[in-house]
């Protein structure tokens, strides 16, 4: 808690759920992918190919290419995927569809999709999205990047969803984003012609249930998996996150040194803290930018209308506690925090640097040591510039574009 590793940007932009914005269009496409179909195709039904250009064999989603620091004991520990529901290649090929269509909300016109679009890291673009009727949504949209690497398996902002199971059915039911109940899902989707097949490749059985629903979306959610940025290159060709990237730039690398050391960005942002005694050269952790639990950044200074895991549990403890999202992707996110009240990364750095406000919940690895006085970091702005392009290498570019992700409506593309 007290080491200088643990100061800065405890809650970037954060995951939820609801279904609105806009589709990505086919031209974001790219035809090559990591995610190798299967090696033994069943031709897919005129009923199933006729409305979705799916590959006969499915997408491998259940045997990701994932490089040697994803798994280590520590990070393969964090995966929150029950045993009741792995991931297979048949069941996220029905989540995938089912994320994408918009015949699950009540007029047609929203899907999960809408308001996680690929292109942008699977966030939405705006401070909160428009539901199937236009109403805004109350937060704003979370990135799905590595949502299995949520250790507690919690989701939406205040972690009112104990599971991802639990979390996809509730904006397909809420009245703001897609508004249907839990009755209406099982006749809408059993009513598509092409869902049949599909279900009985993901479950034995073409019978549509909720609970085959909810598994089959949570499987192409915890599918999407951030794995293939340049971060990741410089990791693999390295092995050790302290070493300077021959992929980076002189920049990228200084933030990368700023993130791992005086800024204290890994302190929260890589799970475990690193230990004191100076910047790493290798983790335990070295995947995963994920705060492992829900914290209060600093963006109040009280009470306010919103006040996350604290208006759950009624606790004055978690007043203002927020869930943070990974880290990976994030310079496609914006807007930031739970209320997309910032703009910009750099933004966020500033946040940290100068204005994080002393809620009586707020994180003690934002406080100075042994007092209730937010932390100043005396960032310059090179090195806010530098921890802002460090960001930007855990873009991702290959799952933005991966067609295993991308909508597979024929009608879309």
């Amino acid at each position: 808690m007290h080491s200088h590793f643990a100061k800065i940007l405890t809650t970037m932009t954060f995951v939820t759920l609801p279904a609105c914005g806009l589709d990505m269009p086919a031209s974001e496409q790219n035809p090559t992918t990591t995610t190798t179909p299967t090696t033994t195709p069943n031709p897919l039904p005129p009923a199933v190919t006729a409305v979705l250009n799916l590959p006969d064999a499915a997408y491998a989603y259940d045997k990701l290419a994932l490089p040697a620091h994803f798994l280590t004991p520590f990070v393969l520990a964090q995966d929150n995927t029950p045993a009741n529901n792995p991931v297979t290649s048949d069941g996220a090929t029905l989540g995938r569809v089912l994320f994408y269509d918009k015949n699950l909300s009540a007029n047609r016109t929203v899907a999960c999709a809408s308001c996680h679009p690929q292109s942008h890291g699977f966030s939405d673009t705006v401070k909160f999205s428009p539901g199937f009727a236009g109403a805004p949504t109350a937060r704003n949209s979370m990135p799905l990047s590595n949502a299995r690497y949520y250790r507690s398996g919690k989701f939406f902002w205040d972690e009112r969803a104990a599971t991802l199971e639990a979390q996809v059915l509730l904006p397909i039911q809420s009245s703001v984003e897609m508004g249907l109940t839990l009755d209406e899902i099982v006749p809408r989707v059993a009513a598509e012609a092409y869902y049949p097949e599909l279900f009985t490749r993901a479950f034995g059985t073409p019978e549509v249930t909720t609970d085959r629903v909810s598994k089959a979306l949570a499987q192409f959610v915890r599918s999407i998996v951030s794995y293939r940025s340049r971060y990741d290159e410089g990791v693999a060709a390295t092995g050790a996150i302290g070493a300077n990237f021959a992929n980076f730039t002189a920049e990228e690398n200084r933030g990368k040194a700023l993130f791992l050391g005086p800024a204290g960005c890994a302190g929260c942002h890589l799970v475990n803290p690193p230990p004191a005694g100076g910047p790493p050269t290798t983790l335990s952790n070295q995947a995963a930018f994920f705060i492992n639990i829900a914290t209060n950044n600093g963006l109040t200074a009280g009470l306010t209308t919103d006040n996350g895991v604290g208006d759950i549990t009624g606790l004055a403890r978690d007043q203002g506690r927020f869930k943070a999202p990974e880290l990976r992707n994030v310079a496609l996110t914006a807007p930031y925090m739970h209320d997309g009240s910032i703009a910009t990364l750099a933004e966020v750095i500033e946040h940290y640097n100068t204005g994080v406000l002393a809620h009586p919940n707020l994180d003690p690895r934002l406080r100075v040591p042994g007092t209730t006085t937010p932390r100043k970091l005396n960032l310059t702005p090179a090195d806010s510039a530098a921890l802002v392009a460090f960001l930007g290498t855990l873009t991702d570019e290959p799952l933005a574009r991966d067609p295993a992700y991308a909508n597979p409506f024929r009608s879309a593309q």
